[in-house]
């Protein structure tokens, strides 16, 4: 199964794309990743997290496939037939209203679209995400269009309209025209205060959590 791929924090990203690039801003849910894949054939049938493949016996994060067949898999298995697609993933974010960091309360969960990858195709452009998937609950779309510095330090000051807890994650094409899309993050000052607490003087696991 394909994984989603690693984002880059935005100060890495900026300066190699024009200030006035066409850039899709999303708010960042703060919860884990988890992946569907689907083919026209069986439908949806394989599962897992970022790292590891899992089904809904999984004790940590089973709950995540009855909650997305609920929510998402009829709705999305007709829209991948309608654009003929012959196999696609989709990924979502698992998340409860005090997950933080990997770690989820006993509470009401959920499951939120963030991204789908096309067989041969890649992940979608967020343009095309954003038009496929209109009439489906997915991530936030909280700005479209021009991004720089300014921005980004109203989302670290907690300043930005509609971010919920962690920050955003931003989205266009590469300048160079590669078929996957350029992705930044940026998270919230507040949520990177409360993760150093959180791991406590572990260096280590603030860089792998952050």
């Amino acid at each position: 199964m394909k994984s989603y791929p690693s984002i880059r924090f935005v100060r890495e990203v900026l300066g190699k794309v024009p200030g006035t690039q066409n850039w899709f801003v999303f708010d960042k849910l703060d919860g884990s990743n988890i992946r569907a894949e689907w083919t026209r054939k069986g439908g949806f049938t394989k599962f897992g997290t970022r790292n590891r493949l899992m089904d809904e016996s999984d004790t940590q994060f089973g709950e995540a496939i009855t909650l997305f067949r609920e929510k998402y898999e009829e709705d999305l298995g007709i829209i991948f037939r309608h654009h003929r697609w012959q196999r696609a993933m989709a990924f979502f974010e698992f998340w409860g209203e005090n997950s933080f960091a990997g770690t989820h309360a006993d509470e009401e969960h959920t499951v939120t679209l963030i991204d789908v990858s096309v067989y041969k195709k890649g992940i979608l452009m967020p343009e095309d995400f954003v038009d496929i998937f209109s009439e489906v609950d997915h991530a936030k779309l909280l700005h479209r269009g021009t991004v720089n510095m300014e921005l980004v330090e109203r989302v670290i000051a907690g300043e930005f309209p509609g971010v919920t807890t962690e920050g955003v994650v931003l989205k266009t094409r590469a300048p160079n025209r590669k078929p996957q899309p350029l992705m930044a993050k940026v998270k919230t000052g507040a949520w990177l205060a409360r993760l150093r607490e959180k791991c406590d003087g572990d260096e280590a696991m603030f860089e792998r959590l952050r």
